[in-house]
C-alpha cells in the first residue's frame, strides 16, 4: 500500500545512506572537473590545488567503494576525515586563508552530527577544536608559509569551502525532507490505527476537552463524534458512576497515573427514539501523555473506551449459575440429612425386631420364617450402614464433622477393623496380611475416623478382589507422617476413573448392571475425613493388577485453628452454602 511503500523508502537511515553515497559522487564530479587546472597550476609550480583534489578525489572514491559493501560507518568517517583534512591544509598553507581552512574544518563536525553515530561526533569535535587552535596560534605567532599566488590560493580555498559546504547543506536537506516524510508517515499510520481499532479512542486536553474522537465512538455511542465535545461525553455517564470516572480522569490528568475503570454510559439507537435510555458497561483505561520537560502540571489523557456489557453478562450468569449450584448443594445436603434422621429411627426397630425374631425371643419360628427375619435382619442392617454414609458424607459437606484429636496407639485401631471386616473376607474368600512396622509413634488424630479411614479403605479392597486373592494392610512412618496403605489384588481402575476417585456416588464399575453393591460413597468418606486431618489421598491402580490407596496423615495431628480462623475444606471445587438448619432440630424436639 503507498503508506507503507513512503514509510519504507523514506526511512531517515534509508536516506542517510543514499545522501552518504552522493556526498561521495560530488566529490568525485568537483574533483575531476577542477583536476585539470589543477596539474596546470602544479605545472607552473603550485601544488595545493592538486593535493585538494587528488584527496577529494581518493576520498570519494573511497567512500562510495566502502558505500556500496554497506560499510556505511566506515564512509561516513572517511567523509568527516577528509572534511577534516582538507581544513588542516588550508589552515597551515597560508596565515592570509586561516579562516577559510577553518570553516572548512568545522563542516566535519556537522556532517557527523548529521551522519555519524556519538563516538564521531567527539572524535570530529576534538580534532576540529584542535585544528581551529592550530590555526589560531599560527596567526598569532606569525609562522612562515611558503608563497603562492594569491588568486590561485583564493580560487582553490574557494572551490574546497564551496564544495563543503555544499555537501553539508544537501546532507543537512536530505536527512530533513526524511524526517519530515517519516513522520507524516507516522501520523498518517497512527490515525489509521486509531480509525479502525475497535475500541474507541478518545483524546483530551490538558484542560479536560475533547480534542479526537476515533470511528469508533460513533459505534459504541450511537452518535456523531461531535456530539461527544464539551458536556456530550459526560452527560452519557450514569449518574452513579460519575463520581468514580472524575476522580479517575482527575488521577490521569493531575496525577500522571495510569487508571482502569468500568463505568455504565449511555448508548443511543440513531434508528429509534426509545423513551427509557439504554445503558451498556464500558471499560475506560486513562493513559496520562507524559512530558518530562512539564513536571507537575495537566497532562493531555488518553482514554481506550471498550463495551464489555457481554463479559458483564457473563459474570452475572456465572454468578447465577454458582448461586443456583450452592443452593442445590445445600438442598441436597439438609435432603440427605433429614432423610437419614427420618429413616435410622424405623430401620433401629426393623433391625432390633428382626434380630428378636431370629434369635426366637418372641417365640419359636419355622425354619421358613426364620429366614425371612435373616434375610429382613440383613437388608436393615445394609440400609442402616447406607444411612449411616449418608449422615457422614452430609455433616463432613456440611463442615460440621468435628475432629477429637488426642494421641492413640495404633493397634487400637488395626485389630478392631480386621475383627470388623474378618467375616466379610472369609465369605470371599480373601485373606487379610498385616504389615505394620515395629515401634511406630502414637497419632495425634481422630480415632474414631482413624478407624473409620482403615475400616472403609478394607471393606473397599476386599469387595473388589478376586476369590483366593490377598488385601494387605501396611502401616509405617513417612517423615512426619503415617504412610497408611491397603493393596488389593482385584479388578483394578481405568486411569479415567482413577482421576474420579473420592468423588460422592462414583463407583469404577457403575451402572444398572454394576457386578458389585455399594454406593460409591466408601472412598469418599475416607477423602473427606482425611482433608480434614490435613493429609492426602492417593491411589495406583491397574486394570486387571489390583489397587493401591495411601493416605498419608501427620503424625502430630492437623494444625489448631480457633474459632474465628478455622476454615473447612469442602469435597466439591465449589464452596458450599451455609448449611444452617435449625428447623430440622426444632423437627426432631417437635417429635
Amino acid at each position: 500500500m503507498p503508506l507503507a511503500v513512503a514509510g519504507s523508502g523514506n526511512r531517515p537511515e534509508v536516506l542517510r545512506r543514499k545522501t552518504l553515497a552522493n556526498n561521495s559522487r560530488i566529490a568525485i564530479v568537483t574533483s575531476a572537473l577542477v583536476m585539470p587546472l589543477a596539474i596546470y597550476w602544479l605545472v607552473t609550480g603550485t601544488v595545493l590545488p592538486f593535493i585538494l583534489a587528488t584527496v577529494a578525489l581518493a576520498s570519494g572514491m573511497t567512500t562510495l567503494a566502502l558505500h556500496q559493501r554497506q560499510l556505511f560507518q566506515q564512509a561516513v568517517a572517511g567523509q568527516v576525515y577528509t572534511l577534516l583534512g582538507l581544513g588542516l591544509l588550508l589552515t597551515l598553507a597560508d596565515n592570509r586563508f586561516a579562516d577559510i581552512g577553518m570553516a572548512v574544518a568545522l563542516m566535519g563536525p556537522v556532517l557527523a552530527a548529521l551522519l555519524g553515530h556519538t563516538r564521531l561526533r567527539q572524535h570530529s569535535w576534538i580534532m576540529a577544536t584542535a585544528i581551529v587552535a592550530l590555526g589560531a596560534v599560527t596567526a598569532i605567532i606569525g609562522v612562515p608559509t611558503p608563497f603562492m599566488p594569491s588568486g590561485i590560493l583564493t580560487l582553490a580555498s574557494g572551490i574546497t569551502l564551496a564544495v563543503s559546504v555544499s555537501v553539508v547543506i544537501h546532507t543537512a536537506n536530505r536527512i530533513n525532507g526524511a524526517f519530515e516524510v517519516y513522520d507524516k508517515a507516522q501520523v498518517t499510520a497512527y490515525r489509521h490505527l486509531i480509525e479502525h481499532v475497535q475500541d474507541a479512542v478518545i483524546r483530551f486536553s490538558s484542560n479536560g476537552e475533547v480534542l479526537l474522537a476515533s470511528r469508533s465512538s460513533e459505534t459504541l455511542f450511537g452518535c456523531r463524534r461531535f456530539e461527544l465535545t464539551g458536556s456530550g461525553l459526560g452527560a452519557r455517564m450514569h449518574v452513579m458512576d460519575r463520581p468514580a470516572y472524575l476522580t479517575a480522569f482527575a488521577d490521569a490528568n493531575q496525577g500522571g497515573e495510569t487508571r482502569l475503570i468500568e463505568v455504565r454510559m449511555r448508548q443511543d439507537d440513531p434508528h429509534s427514539s426509545p423513551t427509557v435510555p439504554r445503558f451498556v458497561w464500558v471499560e475506560i483505561s486513562l493513559s496520562p501523555v507524559l512530558d518530562p520537560d512539564n513536571t507537575g502540571v495537566r497532562h493531555e489523557v488518553i482514554a481506550l473506551f471498550r463495551d464489555i456489557t457481554a463479559r458483564k453478562d457473563n459474570e452475572a450468569a456465572m454468578i447465577e449459575a454458582h448461586r443456583a449450584a450452592e443452593e442445590a448443594s445445600s438442598a441436597k445436603s439438609r435432603f440427605l440429612a433429614t432423610m437419614g434422621h427420618e429413616l435410622r429411627t424405623p430401620l433401629n426397630a426393623i433391625v432390633g425386631f428382626s434380630e428378636m425374631m431370629s434369635t426366637g425371643i418372641g417365640g419359636e419360628l419355622s425354619p421358613t420364617h426364620s429366614e425371612y427375619a435373616g434375610l429382613i435382619h440383613q437388608s436393615g442392617k445394609h440400609l442402616l450402614e447406607v444411612v449411616r454414609m449418608l449422615l457422614d458424607m452430609s455433616r463432613i459437606e456440611a463442615g460440621k464433622f468435628e475432629l477429637q484429636s488426642e494421641p492413640f496407639e495404633l493397634q487400637n485401631i488395626i485389630e478392631p477393623c480386621f475383627n470388623m471386616v474378618e467375616a466379610l473376607a472369609q465369605e470371599r474368600d480373601v485373606r487379610l496380611v498385616s504389615n505394620v512396622e515395629d515401634n511406630l509413634p502414637t497419632l495425634n488424630a481422630d480415632e474414631r475416623a482413624c478407624r473409620q479411614i482403615l475400616l472403609n479403605l478394607m471393606s473397599n479392597a476386599i469387595k473388589f478382589s478376586h476369590p483366593g486373592s490377598t488385601v494387605v494392610v501396611n502401616m509405617k512412618r513417612q517423615g512426619q507422617s503415617l504412610n497408611m496403605s491397603v493393596i488389593d489384588q482385584g479388578v483394578g481402575m481405568a486411569p479415567e476413573s482413577l482421576a474420579r476417585v473420592g468423588e460422592a456416588f462414583f463407583q469404577a464399575q457403575g451402572g444398572l448392571s454394576r457386578p458389585y453393591e455399594g454406593t460409591g460413597l466408601g472412598l469418599s468418606i475416607v477423602k473427606g475425613l482425611v482433608e480434614l486431618h490435613e493429609g492426602t489421598l492417593r491411589a495406583m491402580s491397574e486394570i486387571g493388577a489390583g489397587t493401591t490407596v495411601t493416605v498419608l496423615l501427620p503424625i502430630n495431628g492437623p494444625a489448631i485453628n480457633t474459632a474465628e480462623t478455622a476454615t473447612i475444606t469442602p469435597l466439591h471445587r465449589e464452596q458450599a452454602a451455609e448449611r444452617s438448619t435449625p428447623w430440622q432440630d426444632e423437627k426432631r424436639k417437635a417429635q
